[in-house]
């Protein structure tokens, strides 16, 4: 699919109010990703335990698996301002709540996995209703420049995330950086007060019913795509890569800059992950600038090919500068490929189930990271950290080899 606005440079920012949800929703993604940097780091220096990483991320990831589908249907019923502000409420109650357990040193595995499940319970909030509230900023015509710039954003965040959270711990120590870290949240839940966007503000919108209808409407949702080939391979897509990488060799990331033996551990640390994140920004502002890689099914499947090589030939490095080299291929990688999965997926789907499509695809792609700390974490504590990442990385390669042969030879381009 592809239209004029996708031949424009950064079309979604000629919105007024899309530039500034850009800036805010970029600074609430930079305090997500700090609050990952400073708590990983203090789990990781508490236990040292490989183990203890993947369970951290099977703790925050499992909301994802369970409720997205049900926050994609409230997208749909419900003023989508309001559900992320519900969302912006969890994430700064728990940044607050790790600081405080920071500041007393009374910090426990039973406290990290409560946390863990009501932030990953706010991310699920957060992450259909976000994507209906750009479509009512930008409209359906720059509805794919708003997706890449949307997914910038996220890596905008997580650049910053790693320099200020190892900054904040380096000033003033993790528990009060996490404290400050909570005021980040605060810029979007203003706007999002008096922002003109949500159901009452949209033209010629038929009224939608408001009655949750739990596994009927998932059997109905997955009727409606199961013709779909598209939205289908783009969903597996999502769920395999999420499954086998996912994020789950993030949390792993001290460990890795341990081996690497470069220098600080922590300062190496922040390097590694900004440079996985620094690839995803330079990805987004590139394409983006360019108009370059409209979204196809094929061409997503090969960026996601070399996403594995990418990951695969990092696990096996020992050269520091190298690893850097290889995570910031990673970061553009992703992005492309992951923006362009979105992009398919929310132009495909119908508009009176949109949200609860696109709660699917972030079941999927998201949910799945669930089982990322299993494939990466858990493996790795038996094998190696390296070595499960590199098999979890051939893992997914098969998987999209085979999502090739279901697209089929017969679809042709110019349906996508």
């Amino acid at each position: 699919m592809k239209t004029s606005s996708s031949q424009r440079s950064f079309a979604a920012l000629r919105h007024p109010a899309f530039r500034v949800y850009f800036i805010i929703s970029s600074l609430a993604m930079m305090a997500d990703s700090i609050e990952h940097v400073i708590s990983y780091w203090i789990l990781f220096e508490k236990f040292q335990s490989p183990a203890l990483g993947g369970f951290a991320i099977v703790s925050h990831w499992l909301p994802f698996l369970f409720f997205s589908f049900w926050s994609g249907s409230l997208a749909d019923r419900f003023d989508p301002r309001r559900i992320i502000q519900i969302g912006m409420g969890f994430f700064i109650l728990v940044s607050c709540v790790w600081g405080l357990l920071f500041l007393f040193d009374v910090i426990e595995m039973w406290h990290a996995v409560v946390l863990l499940s009501l932030h990953g319970l706010a991310g699920v909030l957060w992450a259909p209703a976000t994507q209906i509230l750009v479509h009512d900023i930008v409209g359906p015509e720059e509805l794919q420049s708003a997706i890449r710039l949307n997914a910038t954003g996220r890596y905008l965040g997580l650049l910053g995330g790693p320099a200020i959270g190892s900054g904040l711990m380096l000033l003033l120590g993790p528990a009060y950086g996490l404290l400050v870290n909570a005021l980040i949240y605060l810029p979007l839940v203003i706007w999002l007060w008096k922002a003109p966007y949500g159901p009452r503000f949209r033209k010629n919108s038929s009224s939608i019913e408001r009655e949750f209808k739990g596994f009927s409407d998932l059997l109905f949702t997955l009727r409606s795509i199961a013709e779909n080939r598209v939205v289908v391979t783009m969903t597996l897509l999502g769920g395999g890569a999420a499954l086998f990488i996912g994020n789950g060799y993030q949390p792993q990331m001290p460990a890795f800059a341990l081996d690497l033996g470069y220098g600080n551990p922590g300062l190496a640390y922040g390097a590694l992950l900004s440079a996985d994140a620094f690839g995803a920004l330079v990805a987004g502002l590139a394409l983006e600038s360019r108009g370059l890689l409209e979204a196809r099914p094929k061409t997503a499947l090969i960026l996601a090919m070399l996403w594995c090589c990418a990951l695969g030939i990092f696990s096996a490095l020992t050269s520091y500068p190298l690893a850097l080299m290889l995570l910031f291929a990673v970061g553009f990688l992703e992005l492309s490929f992951f923006a362009m999965a979105q992009t398919l997926v929310q132009l495909r789907a119908p508009q009176e189930i949109r949200g609860r499509v696109i709660g699917l695809f972030t079941m999927s792609a998201l949910g799945m990271r669930t089982f990322s700390g299993i494939t990466i974490g858990i493996v790795g504590g038996v094998i190696g950290i390296h070595a499960s990442l590199a098999l979890s990385a051939a893992c997914l390669f098969v998987l999209i080899c085979f999502l090739f042969v279901y697209l089929g030879y017969d679809e042709s381009e110019k349906k996508y």
